[in-house]
């Protein structure tokens, strides 16, 4: 089969490789029916992700079909069409209980698929936990509009719901990329009074602009993000920022926007060390909020998409054969061709 293989640090290339066969009673065997790119993949080709392992199949983000499961597996079954979770947890860890399933503590927990063991850019995936990990997709859901439960929609889902946004605030989005797209998505269900999108990108931010995602729309390098924000909130600041662009100096423009006491949630990943400079900060007495998504709201999220509340699907600018990948990585990563998002095609 066809498989999108991380080399080595900058090396990615398809290679052929064999089916994969069950491995555990809790395994499920999935049929790829699409896949994603996502930003997270290029982190790993460029050697941010220090647990990714060499000669692992890339791909976090898929939809497919139950071919197959291990005999201890009892809420799928095959044929079933399925989101998998961008991680794998098994439920009964410390963590898990408690909802934390991005720390679970089997070997396998946490972000394994595509990064530790071998995802889904590729024509079928050994899902480990599948009991976890697969959530049905509803019949009047598409593959296009479930693409992005176990991950993207997952993560804006979690970074909106760890923000406590609550009807009336001012929220600021950092990054109009995929994540901030997402993130923007999910805090309207919150019902804020204005949802603010920024990006260096105009393109993007138009983007967001003719999607309906936010409210207001600025380019910090060419306006002062503070002083809009203040101006919007009778000099406060935002109420809750959501940092999703991780880039050189959002991290420093994150807390900057925020109001005092408000939560900034650091959903981005980012490639270098980020300072917290604590005496400038003295006395902001903000609540910083940081790390991977817990992923275990895909039930949710499809329903809201059911639902029409959630559409994932407008991310999607490019369509592609899975055989068209590398193409489609150059295009991601070199942000051409006004790319969002792309669904390859096994």
């Amino acid at each position: 089969m066809q498989a999108v293989v991380y080399r080595g640090k900058g090396e990615i290339c398809m290679e052929d490789r064999p089916l994969p066969q069950l491995e555990k009673d809790t395994d499920a065997i999935v049929r790829v029916t699409l896949t994603a790119i996502c930003t997270s993949d290029l982190h790993i080709k460029n050697g941010s992700v220090p647990r990714a392992v060499p000669g692992t199949i890339l791909g976090h983000e898929f939809v497919g079909v139950v071919e197959e499961t291990g005999r201890k597996v009892k809420s799928v079954h095959a044929g079933q069409r399925v989101a998998v979770n961008v991680e794998t947890f098994c439920g009964e860890c410390f963590f898990c209980k408690r909802g934390f399933v991005n720390n679970c503590q089997d070997e396998n927990g946490g972000w394994a698929l595509g990064c530790r063991i071998d995802g889904g850019q590729t024509e079928y995936v050994r899902v480990p936990f599948a009991d976890q990990a697969l959530t049905p997709i509803p019949d009047q859901v598409t593959d296009e509009q479930a693409l992005f439960t176990g991950d993207l929609l997952s993560t804006g889902y979690w970074a909106a719901k760890i923000g406590e946004i609550r009807q009336g605030d001012t929220v600021l989005v950092l990054g109009a990329g995929p994540a901030g797209l997402c993130a923007m998505m999910c805090a309207a269900l919150y019902r804020p009074a204005r949802i603010v999108a920024a990006d260096i990108d105009r393109s993007r931010l138009e983007f967001a602009r003719k999607q309906g995602l936010a409210d207001e729309f600025v380019d910090p390098s060419e306006v002062s993000l503070t002083e809009a924000l203040r101006e919007w909130t009778q000099g406060r600041g935002a109420d809750v920022v959501i940092e999703a662009a991780g880039g050189k100096d959002s991290f420093r423009l994150a807390w900057q926007a925020a109001r005092p006491n408000a939560v900034v949630v650091i959903a981005a990943m980012y490639e270098e060390e980020q300072i917290l400079p604590l005496p400038e900060m003295y006395g902001k007495n903000l609540i910083f909020k940081t790390g991977g998504v817990d992923a275990c709201n895909c039930r949710e999220i499809l329903e809201l998409t059911a639902r029409g509340k959630l559409k994932g699907e407008c991310l999607i600018t490019h369509r592609a054969p899975l055989a068209d990948a590398m193409e489609i990585y150059r295009l991601f990563e070199n942000k051409e061709e006004g790319i969002i998002k792309a669904a390859l095609t096994p």
